[in-house]
């Protein structure tokens, strides 16, 4: 095998150890950002559940004789 053949499988073998190396900390950064998003996510449904159940309780039943405009 030529030097110069050798030489650029190892420049080619480095540039792919590179560019693993870029999309593994790609993916890691966007592993950890994806769970960031679904616990903040799980507190955004916790508080609705909780604001929907508040909701429900403190409703009234609709009347419309109740809910008559003024003018009548």
């Amino acid at each position: 095998m030529s030097d110069e053949r050798l030489e650029r499988l190892e420049l080619r073998l480095a540039w792919l150890e590179s560019a693993n190396q870029e999309m593994s900390d790609e993916l890691y950064r966007q592993q950890r950002e994806i769970e960031t998003l679904r616990q903040r996510l799980g507190k955004l449904q916790d508080r609705l559940e909780s604001a929907l159940a508040e909701a429900a309780e403190d409703a009234t039943p609709f009347d419309p004789l109740a809910e008559r405009p003024p003018h009548y």
